[in-house]
């Protein structure tokens, strides 16, 4: 490189991209591009951004065995390419995620036509796991914890990623989807976005763990200790999203944030995520995962997580929901006219 030709010479050279500019370390080196085949996401790089997009709608983009895998998957690929410098992960239809497809085991007894492909004869396996969800049979804690920690596993590449990451909301993040949603360094929602987790009525516990770490105590508290769920708008107020605009305005908001990241230098996102990670990893996040995921499989196998099981068994996983969650008000997609709901 000529003296001539040193960054000096080229304004605000600092906003150039780690490959760009004839000083870059990967100036010359030519990129693989791949071609990757996903069940349950797609995968696109525009400019600087990552899209990283849930495509199940007709199933609510509910989670399966493949979900964790894929989406690690997408986020170590962005993460390797210069070329990205945000990633954001949202999802296709009327919603972000439902949570996880619990009828595969709930209701059908985890019939692979139905279900996700596992590796039959491990773990993973949707049969063995069905088998170990047996109301009349003997249940072992550690099956069920070597398969749900591994979603986790998945699910926090978007908080352990060196790149930031941005959840983008809309329609409903219920359930398992929270558990996605609250590992982003950054969640933008429409403001009326339906967040939260109603399984902590019967059969579940946010297997994540991610509610004290991003609300606090006592407003995590407040979720879990009845289920409820907050709008986008109280989502917003509340701290767990950074922005909630009227759902006609999220693209355009969402795109705004976006460009904005991208602006900066890699190595300066990559500093100050590290730098913000390390209090946010001090307080304990590995072992609330933990514990969460362990309980989370305690609760599926409680009298009162049989009941609910069997009952889905009986009349289908909809209408033991609906039972579950109507004496609360917000079946599905009811309004939020909770206290404190202004």
């Amino acid at each position: 490189m000529a003296d001539e030709d040193h960054s000096g010479t080229r304004p605000a050279a600092w906003r150039e991209g780690l490959a760009e500019g004839a000083d870059s370390l990967l100036a010359g080196r030519e990129r693989a591009e791949r071609d990757a085949e996903y069940r349950t996401l797609t995968y696109e790089v525009t400019d600087r951004i990552a899209r990283i997009t849930f495509n199940r709608p007709e199933r609510g983009n509910a989670i399966t065995a493949d979900t964790p895998v894929e989406l690690a998957a997408a986020v170590e690929r962005a993460d390797l390419d210069p070329r990205v410098h945000v990633m954001v992960v949202s999802g296709r239809g009327k919603g972000f995620c439902g949570g996880y497809d619990l009828s595969i085991f709930a209701e059908n007894g985890g019939n692979p036509s139905d279900g996700p492909d596992a590796a039959a004869g491990t773990v993973l396996d949707p049969i063995v796991q069905a088998r170990n969800h047996n109301p009349h049979g003997t249940w072992d804690p550690m099956v069920d914890y070597a398969m749900m920690s591994r979603f986790n596993r998945g699910f926090a590449s978007l908080l352990h990623a060196n790149k930031p990451t941005v959840a983008k909301l809309h329609g409903f993040a219920v359930a398992g989807g929270t558990d996605i949603a609250l590992y982003a360094d950054q969640i933008i929602c429409a403001d009326d976005t339906k967040i939260g987790y109603p399984p902590t009525r019967v059969w579940g516990i946010p297997a994540a763990g991610m509610w004290a770490h991003r609300l606090g105590d006592q407003r995590a508290k407040r979720l879990l200790f009845t289920g409820d769920c907050l709008s986008g708008k109280q989502a917003a107020e509340w701290g767990l999203a950074i922005e909630a605009p009227e759902a006609d305005r999220l693209d355009e908001r969402t795109e705004d944030l976006l460009e904005r990241i991208s602006r900066m230098p890699i190595n300066q996102l990559i500093m100050a995520k590290l730098a913000m990670n390390s209090s946010l990893l001090s307080q304990g996040v590995a072992n609330s995962t933990m514990i969460s995921t362990v309980f989370d499989g305690i609760s599926r196998h409680t009298r009162e997580g049989y009941a609910f099981q069997m009952r889905s068994a009986t009349v289908g996983f909809r209408e033991a929901v609906r039972e579950r969650d109507e004496p609360f008000g917000d079946y599905k997609r009811a309004q939020f006219d909770k206290p404190g709901d202004s």
